[in-house]
């Protein structure tokens, strides 16, 4: 893995999971204090624009969420225009409540709000370019059936081919 996208997933991970403190000594026994903790890197994750036009396959699942299934999507001026289920599950979803499949902004504002909820997990994993390539949602670690993962694969800026 080039070292760039390392960076890039080891931020990711460092901004979901909130900001890891480093353990240091507590010092010998006879009274003395620790020493300072440094500052924490700053990681950054690069700026993504969602782009007027574009392709992605979504495979999403976890719990008992309505949208479980692998769709090839296509975008444009941040609507979705067109969807097809690539499994049975993905044809019931588009048949019945096509409305329901996101655009990559959707799942990122979706994303955003868990973390601003202060979800027990919310994280994402993203490409090279920035655009999401896996995003894992658990609003509740105690409650049952509310996870979601969506990967995120084939993307493809630009106009649709066909």
């Amino acid at each position: 893995m080039p070292a760039q996208a390392l960076l890039r997933r080891t931020a990711a991970l460092l901004l979901a999971g909130g900001v890891l403190t480093p353990v240091t000594a507590c010092g010998d026994d006879t009274g003395g204090t620790a020493a300072p903790r440094p500052e924490a890197p700053v990681l950054t994750v690069p700026a993504w624009t969602e782009p007027a036009a574009y392709t992605y396959t979504l495979t999403s699942g976890g719990g008992e969420r309505s949208l479980i299934g692998t769709f090839r999507v296509t975008v444009r001026d941040g609507r979705v225009t067109d969807a097809t289920g690539l499994d049975d599950s993905a044809r019931r979803v588009v048949r019945r409540l096509p409305g329901q499949i996101p655009t990559l902004g959707d799942l990122l504002r979706e994303l955003d709000q868990a973390r601003r909820d202060h979800a027990d997990t919310a994280e994402a994993e993203y490409a090279d370019d920035g655009h999401p390539v896996r995003i894992v949602l658990d609003r509740d670690a105690d409650a049952l059936d509310d996870e979601a993962e969506y990967v995120i694969g084939g993307y493809e800026p630009g106009p649709a081919a066909g």
